[in-house]
């Protein structure tokens, strides 16, 4: 039995030969899905100009999957905060939380969600990227307006969390008092750093006592090795384009990933990736994260599934929650 919750992070892959207006009425499904298995919370990820990803606003996402469910915890994993004015995102968010008490999250990133350097661009007005100092004062701006008295007169405010995958943002989340969630599923390399420098430094504050870590770890599980294998294919492809700087690779069936030529530098890049996430059957899915919060002490994991249909990718979940539970 897993010792800690679990969480499910949904970044909305648009599978090749579907369409973004597909992948978005999937996301009703999955969310009600999700909360049926037991899951603590469903967060979703800003992205931009990405053939593989959708570039739906995590608060609508939010919105809808609230709606549609009725206890499952729902938020932004994360909303970026240099795309957005600080009241902006204190009122959207604000506004959930009175409208969903108790159930709005507000986990807020750095990165920009996209490569795409014009894309990068209009998001921010034509500014280039936020430095440290201007990320700093964004995140603390938007929890000073999520206690301004127009916003907290709707009521309780959502928790907010702070996005992290390296000792700088695990530090601003120290320093602000900040429950943190660690991109193990981005920046596998750097979670233990991140983690140990965020207790390190942490000072408690009115959003949190003390330290709090959520890890979030890419998993694909199948009854079979083998078949968890072939699911886990499309990604491989979207990041092998990644390795090389490239966020233009569609999502491919996993019949044709199977096919891609991937170089002996990219497969080498893979299988580094793979070794920090948890891929195969139940059991070794669950042995593996039950090793992840034993080393991390993570109080919470997120679980990312980018698997190409969505019958597989809830399929992934359901073997998880069953076995996590035994």
């Amino acid at each position: 039995m897993m010792a800690v919750p679990l969480s499910v992070l949904e970044v909305a892959m648009v599978q090749a030969g579907t369409s973004a207006a597909d992948t978005l009425r999937d996301t009703t499904e999955f969310a009600r899905r999700a909360e049926e298995l037991g899951y603590r919370r469903l967060w979703y990820a800003e992205h931009h100009h990405s053939p593989a990803i959708g570039a739906f606003p995590p608060v609508v996402l939010i919105a809808h999957a609230a709606a549609s469910t009725s206890s499952i915890r729902l938020g932004s994993g994360g909303v970026l905060a240099p795309n957005h004015a600080p009241i902006v995102l204190a009122e959207q968010f604000g506004t959930l939380a009175a409208l969903h008490p108790d159930r709005i999250d507000l986990g807020i990133g750095r990165g920009p969600g996209t490569l795409d350097e014009p894309t990068a661009r209009a998001l921010r007005r034509g500014a280039g990227p936020a430095t440290d100092d201007q990320y700093r004062d964004d995140v603390a701006a938007t929890l000073g307006f999520l206690l301004d008295d127009d916003v907290a007169a709707h009521g309780p405010p959502p928790e907010p969390w702070l996005l992290a995958s390296s000792t700088s943002g695990a530090g601003l989340a120290a320093r602000l008092g900040l429950p943190v969630a660690v991109a193990h599923h981005i920046r596998p390399d750097n979670t233990a750093a991140a983690i140990d420098h965020y207790r390190a430094r942490f000072t408690p504050s009115p959003w949190c006592p003390g330290p709090r870590v959520l890890l979030c770890v890419e998993t694909v599980c199948a009854p079979t090795e083998q078949e968890a294998a072939w699911l886990a294919g499309p990604m491989n492809v979207v990041k092998a384009g990644l390795l090389k700087g490239r966020g233009d690779i569609p999502f491919p069936p996993p019949a044709q990933a199977a096919e891609h030529p991937f170089t002996e530098e990219e497969l080498r890049g893979l299988a580094g990736f793979r070794a920090h996430q948890a891929y195969g059957t139940p059991e070794t899915v669950v042995r593996r994260l039950t090793e992840l919060v034993d080393t991390t002490g993570a109080q919470e994991l997120m679980l990312v599934t980018p698997v190409h249909a969505l019958k597989d990718r809830l399929r992934s979940y359901e073997l998880i929650a069953r076995t996590s539970t035994v």
